[in-house]
């Protein structure tokens, strides 16, 4: 629904940064670009007249960097800050920051950053309903196998391995459990904060990998590949 869309401002004075945004913004159905500006001053006009969820904003700027713009705001949106340059870092989180990118930009880091503003459009939306009755997070999901009803617990599951239509649950216990279901669905099912697909074929743990080598992890005494479009992406959610 158009109300869902996350309304994204890009502001950034190089051409191909604005042109590779806006072509990274068209990629994920949950943003809507509202514009483009290359400064901080025509940005302010859009932000006067238009209502914006997120700004993707460049730092050094001429006339207003994209901190001061920032700063200058008593209502600010959800704020990614993309730059060449390593050290307005802390500057950036001092202002609440969803995330911080660094030029030139992966589109899997891109979209990492992305799904913490999803997360914190949530929580904004939630804190704006009232609240009757607090319903809690399962912490765990039911799969059919061997004409059983199997529960698998969040905290117990290792990683899963996708196997053409079927995929296998790897459990801490050392228990396999294969059912016939989407890994593409089972993506979506599991809490973003916990888990992360590193491959076409892999999900898994964030809080099980014992370590990260090359391109392959190490996790439940096994090794996994990591996809080459994954990496970014997982070396951010460990804080590398």
């Amino acid at each position: 629904m158009e109300n869902d869309l996350i309304r994204t401002l890009i502001i950034d004075d190089e051409f191909p940064a604005r042109k590779l945004l806006s072509e990274y913004v068209s990629k994920v159905p949950s943003l809507q670009l509202v514009g483009t500006c290359e400064n901080a001053i025509k940005a302010m006009e859009v932000l006067q007249n238009e209502p914006i969820d997120l700004i993707l904003s460049d730092i050094q700027m001429p006339d207003l960097s994209g901190l001061e713009l920032i700063k200058s705001m008593k209502e600010k949106p959800l704020v990614i800050f993309t730059t060449a340059y390593a050290e307005y870092a802390i500057d950036s989180y001092e202002l609440e920051a969803v995330d911080y990118l660094l030029k030139p930009i992966p589109f899997p880091r891109f979209l990492q950053a992305i799904n913490k503003v999803s997360e914190r459009m949530k929580s904004r939306r939630k804190e704006s309903v009232p609240q009757t009755q607090e319903t809690p997070e399962r912490d765990f999901f039911m799969v059919k196998a061997d004409y059983k009803l199997y529960k698998i617990d969040f905290d117990s599951l290792v990683y899963v391995e996708g196997q053409s239509e079927y995929v296998t649950f790897h459990m801490k216990d050392k228990r396999r459990i294969t059912a016939y279901y989407s890994l593409k669905k089972l993506e979506e099912e599991l809490p973003a904060k916990d888990f992360m697909r590193i491959h076409k074929s892999y999900i898994v743990s964030l809080a099980n990998i014992e370590s990260v080598e090359g391109n392959m992890v190490s996790i439940g005494g096994q090794k996994l590949a990591i996809g080459k479009n994954y990496k970014d992406a997982l070396l951010s959610a460990l804080n590398v």
